[in-house]
């Protein structure tokens, strides 16, 4: 409890969605919402019909000094209530209890009441702490609709084992309100995840000298390299952002950048950094060949009918610090595939020695080089797998390192 303390008058300004589905836990919510009344934060209510079976309004609106909002419009009054200004004033969400029913309807986006149409409104984290019997909470479709959550940026304040309503013992029981609580807070007060670690990021693309004037490329522009970088400091990670031939700004926050031109230069620059380093990301578009020889003049067109550059293979950066990495440092690679796509990521990640690999397919409209948008599929090393769909890379960063470096599983 004196962390709870220790969070407390700190959430002043703050603007909290409390949202309580129908659940025996809903008696819980009621100490919730005090610890946020009395941390500062201003808390509305937003209970579902059923919800209002175990906890009465009454109780709830004169704990948070607003009416509490259950249906579109207000009966007596017809006042309509907008989900939509609802979900952009907030500054968190949290529904607690989040019944079996409500995290299929946030998975799957079944709008049918003022709760989840407010969910589906809000810019907002959101925060969902399970309530329900034991064998709902291992029914498979429960685990996928909470593996779709994760993946859509949802943090999961997992259930307690224990006695539960129906007389049976096993996991299921809603948090603990000063748990769900502390969680909610440190997020909002600006406690960072990865405060005290350093990650390595490499991006964008590599430049490999034909003659002074004339290099082998691609077309990486570095921004899903720089998002990542961004996302990691946003969490509280010291960066090292090894950077290849780009025009982008470095990212604000503790990001230290190493421009380079080369696969050679970025290996050593990624070499001289990585044993300091909790992580890293190969996020750049590495050339696998380079010209055997650079020619130190211009070539000139009209001296030649026809040209042949003989090229040599480049040191591969990931498997190359895939080989020096000790046990607590977790490295994720990118795999740009065209066919047996699945196949030939999860291949490349063990070759190298990787922990998690993000697939990119050229087929996906929208994700690739020099777009705005990305797509990912995240394989870990144990099998698990992580969508995130199409959305600004920006937001693809950020589910990324929650879900590999936030998540308290992977740790």
């Amino acid at each position: 409890m004196s962390d709870v303390l220790a969070l407390q008058y700190m959430l002043k300004g703050k603007h909290i969605v409390l949202g309580i589905s129908g659940g025996i836990a809903a008696y819980k919510s009621v100490m919730l919402l005090r610890l946020f009344v009395k941390a500062g934060a201003e808390v509305q209510v937003v209970i579902t019909p059923n919800g209002k079976q175990f906890i009465t309004p009454v109780t709830l609106s004169s704990l948070s000094g607003k009416p509490v909002i259950s249906e579109f419009f207000t009966a007596n009054t017809g006042e309509w209530h907008s989900h939509v200004d609802l979900g952009l004033w907030a500054d968190a969400m949290v529904i607690a209890p989040a019944t079996a029913s409500t995290i299929a309807k946030m998975a799957n986006g079944v709008a049918d009441n003022m709760l989840i149409t407010s969910y589906l409104s809000t810019r907002a984290k959101v925060f969902a702490a399970p309530a329900m019997d034991l064998d709902m909470w291992k029914h498979p479709s429960t685990q996928r609709n909470l593996a779709m959550l994760r993946a859509d940026g949802v943090g999961i304040i997992e259930p307690e084992a224990g006695e539960l309503a129906s007389g049976l013992v096993g996991k299921g029981r809603m948090e603990e309100p000063e748990k769900i609580f502390e969680a909610v807070a440190s997020y909002l007060t600006g406690n960072k995840p990865l405060a005290g670690k350093t990650y390595l990021v490499t991006a964008g693309p590599t430049y490999e000298n034909i003659d002074p004037v004339r290099f082998i490329g691609n077309h990486s522009s570095g921004k899903m390299g720089f998002a990542l970088a961004k996302a990691l400091s946003d969490f509280g990670a010291k960066v090292r952002l090894v950077a290849g031939p780009v025009s982008l700004p470095t990212p604000e926050g503790e990001i230290e950048r190493i421009d380079v031109v080369s696969a050679r230069e970025m290996l050593a620059a990624s070499e001289s950094v990585f044993a300091e380093c909790d992580g890293a990301i190969f996020c750049a578009a590495v050339a696998d060949y380079a010209p055997a020889e650079c020619a130190e003049k211009k070539i000139k067109r009209e001296k030649r009918d026809s040209m042949t550059i003989e090229l040599v293979k480049n040191p591969d950066i990931s498997a190359r610090l895939g080989q020096l990495k000790r046990p607590n440092q977790t490295l994720v690679g990118f795999a740009l595939e065209t066919d047996n796509e699945t196949e030939n990521a999860t291949g490349k990640m063990m070759r190298k020695g990787l922990d998690w690999i993000a697939l990119n397919s050229l087929r996906d409209a929208g994700a690739g080089f020099r777009t705005d948008t990305n797509k990912v599929t995240l394989i870990a090393a144990d099998g698990r797998v992580s969508e995130i769909p199409l959305m600004a890379k920006s937001e693809v960063a950020r589910r990324m390192v929650e879900t590999i470096f936030c998540n308290a599983d992977n740790q």
